[in-house]
């Protein structure tokens, strides 16, 4: 049976969101005052709506709202202290990062609002970020045209980033224009990474070897990308309001008429494609247009199986979320923290502007073990045994907030780990009750 799932929709222009059923079709709330940028609307942990706004005026400085689940109108208002890009928080729901638009990446705590870290990652603004699969690492894509790999622990250990060359474990510069999309896959240190830039190039990286692998050109300007789970292949939307399929491990035919690399492409004649999401399994890729749009298509087949309209204005952002997580987790937070209430829905308060000195003193703890900065990031994927000597040296040291985002690490490489045993055994099963079906039918086979 098929897990519901939700589409959620925002715009640049004062449109609200749009939130719609997957695969019934049926319409959610539709939440109003939204004008996010692109990359601007998350979800948190299941429990949220998360937006950064586009300045409305020159001299504005931004903010960050959140909804509940239950209305559509604002619940929560944050003023950073600059005009908020890309939004993203981790799986877990206990940190959301934001990118400046000069370049500076913010790292607050959401249970309690506190800005725990900013550094400045670009020399130009940030366009995207996303936590890899198991949020030890983020990454960032930037007008300037780079895309950087932070380990989040390096952020945290000022005396680990004081010994090594560089703040961030890789730096990829191959792109000419601004980075326009960032996607990663699974697989922790040996994982690949998709950038999109204005370049009309997408370009695929190794994280543990931190080389370009792959340089696909595009004959559009490509806005926004998404990786297939299987990660045979990945979509690229363009400004030409086509969605085209490249290869990665797929067979790709070097004469066809698209390009080297590119096996072919969706397309219904709409405007740019201005962003991409794909449903947990993979079967459904949902596409935002700037004609107002949201089109969901079969990935089997390529056929369109349903269209969702959007209130006003052309759609930069989609997410899926699945429901069991709402479920699991609505009006959920920390009852030890504070928190704003609204007609019996708990949210986490106000994003700080600004860290205090006795606050950012807190996370200045050293944090082990030591990372020789001339190894590569697989370093930091390490024994389960070693990772349990880590948090108890951290909680020696007293770091609150590398403590805690160290144990959310570990609790989701257990969780995946529980996840990946339980697919092997149903995989051996099935595999087991086809070789014993086999068998019996060559047994009657036989004695006919």
């Amino acid at each position: 049976m098929t897990e519901p799932e939700l589409v959620i929709a925002s715009s640049p222009t004062d449109a609200g969101i749009g939130c719609w059923d997957l695969h019934t079709g049926a319409e959610h709330l539709r939440y109003r005052t939204c004008s996010s940028p692109s990359h601007g609307l998350t979800c948190v942990g299941g429990r949220f709506l998360a937006s950064s706004q586009l300045r409305e005026t020159k001299s504005s400085s931004g903010s960050i709202l959140y909804w509940s689940w239950n209305k559509p109108q604002v619940e929560v208002k944050s003023f950073p202290a600059e005009p908020i890009n890309p939004l993203v928080s981790n799986s877990e729901g206990t940190y959301i990062a934001g990118g400046g638009a000069s370049g500076e990446i913010y790292l607050w705590q959401v249970a309690t609002g506190k800005l725990l870290k900013k550094w400045h990652a670009h020399y130009r603004a940030v366009t995207c970020l996303l936590f890899n699969d198991d949020q030890s690492l983020l990454i960032s894509g930037s007008e300037d045209g780079s895309v950087r790999v932070w380990s989040l622990i390096m952020v945290f250990d000022d005396l680990l980033r004081g010994k090594a060359r560089q703040p961030y474990e890789f730096s990829f510069s191959e792109h000419s224009l601004k980075v326009t999309d960032v996607v990663i896959g699974y697989g922790g240190a040996n994982a690949i990474i998709v950038s999109a830039s204005e370049d009309r190039t997408c370009k695929v990286w190794s994280l543990s070897r931190g080389k370009l692998l792959r340089n696909i050109v595009f004959p559009s300007i490509i806005d926004a990308i998404a990786l297939d789970p299987g990660e045979d292949v990945f979509y690229a939307g363009g400004r030409d309001g086509k969605i085209y399929i490249a290869a990665l491990n797929a067979v790709a035919d070097p004469n066809n008429n698209y390009g080297l690399h590119i096996l072919g492409f969706l397309s219904e004649q709409s405007k740019a494609i201005t962003c991409l999401a794909l449903s947990t399994d993979g079967s459904l890729l949902i596409s935002g247009s700037e004609d107002g749009m949201v089109r969901v298509w079969n990935t089997k087949n390529h056929n369109i199986t349903r269209i969702f309209r959007h209130a006003k204005g052309p759609i930069n952002n989609v997410v899926v979320v699945r429901q069991s997580s709402l479920m699991s987790n609505r009006g959920t937070v920390n009852s030890q923290m504070p928190s704003v209430k609204r007609h019996g829905v708990s949210l986490p308060p106000p994003l700080e502007k600004c860290a205090n000195s006795a606050d950012e003193n807190d996370y200045k703890a050293v944090i082990g073990p030591r990372i020789d900065p001339d190894r590569s990031v697989e370093t930091s994927y390490i024994s389960i045994q070693s990772l349990s000597n880590q948090i108890l040296e951290l909680q020696r040291q007293g770091s609150s907030a590398a403590a805690e985002m160290e144990i959310e690490r570990l609790k989701l490489d257990r969780s995946r780990s529980m996840q990946m045993i339980q697919q092997w055994e149903t995989k051996f099963q099935s595999l087991h009750q086809f070789c014993v079906t086999e068998l019996l039918d060559g047994e009657k086979a036989g004695n006919a």
